[in-house]
């Protein structure tokens, strides 16, 4: 296998073949991302995919699950997507999910009957960044979209039967918008109801756009103690019905993991603790 530049995935895609289906990101302009930009995105000749998969399948025994790589595969044409799962159905019989990345575009430009298709030929599950449901901060941030853009979207593939993981990041409202970042990120993940909730914490790699905001104080990063108590408002303000949440990526301070809202109080409690010991925190983080 010969990968094109540096490859991302979804953490619970750690032990998946990928498949780079498109090369880069077809946005690419949010200002907090570092990912994707030695690339400039194109679509791959469905014949190399093809090719690829016959390859993969040669080197190895046994392959449960697949991910659709690089930046919102999603954005490839339904029929495009249904050649790949259709050649991956007859040459990974074992394979129990294939798995993409997705935007609000990209899902909006399929229909319900093409998402319940892909469903039926394998694709198990759709990982949408929502990153904040504040209209104010997904603006500043260029993601390109809006908050009710995301939750048509994120709906969209519910409905199909597709699997949704979503993702929102710690942090990124700055020291101004903490709160509204909270709650409205917290009113938009309601909206949706995804099976899957991931939350990172913003971590800016040098070159990226906000990092020149942070530089001339136009944006104010959150301290660690503050990103927990930004944590704490956003599990507060969840109502969410059997979501497998979890915050436990490198970017992270502290580890939280659980269902909501089985385990919010739980949870909120472990939240409470670290904010407690906030005169000795390194010395807590590193006991977790």
């Amino acid at each position: 296998m010969q990968y094109e530049g540096t490859v991302y995935r979804p953490p619970s895609e750690a032990y998946s073949l990928i498949i780079q289906v498109t090369i880069g990101c077809s946005y690419n302009q949010c200002s907090f991302c570092s990912m994707y930009k030695d690339k400039k995105f194109r679509i791959r000749r469905l014949e190399e995919v093809l090719d690829e998969l016959e390859e993969a399948r040669r080197h190895y025994r046994e392959v449960k699950r697949i991910f659709l790589a690089d930046g919102d595969a999603m954005i490839c044409k339904a029929a495009y997507l249904k050649e790949v799962l259709v050649k991956i159905k007859n040459l990974f019989p074992e394979c129990e999910r294939v798995g993409i990345y997705s935007s609000p575009q990209s899902i909006m430009n399929k229909t319900i009957e093409e998402l319940s298709e892909l469903r039926k030929l394998g694709l198990g599950i759709a990982y949408l960044g929502i990153e904040s449901g504040s209209d104010k901060i997904l603006k500043y941030i260029q993601k390109g979209t809006t908050a009710e853009e995301m939750i048509l979207a994120g709906r969209k593939i519910l409905t199909s039967g597709i699997k949704l993981s979503a993702t929102l990041i710690s942090g990124l409202g700055g020291k101004e918008h903490w709160q509204e970042h909270a709650i409205e990120s917290a009113r938009i993940v309601n909206a949706i109801q995804p099976q899957y909730l991931g939350l990172l914490t913003l971590l800016l790699e040098p070159g990226v756009s906000l990092e020149a905001q942070v530089k001339n104080g136009e944006f104010q990063l959150l301290t660690p103690i503050e990103i927990l108590k930004e944590t704490k408002m956003l599990l507060e303000n969840f109502a969410l019905n059997h979501c497998i949440f979890r915050s436990n990526h490198a970017s992270n301070y502290i580890s939280l993991q659980g269902t909501l809202p089985e385990d919010r109080q739980r949870l909120i409690q472990q939240l409470d603790e670290a904010i407690e010991q906030k005169d000795d925190y390194n010395e807590y983080f590193r006991r977790l």
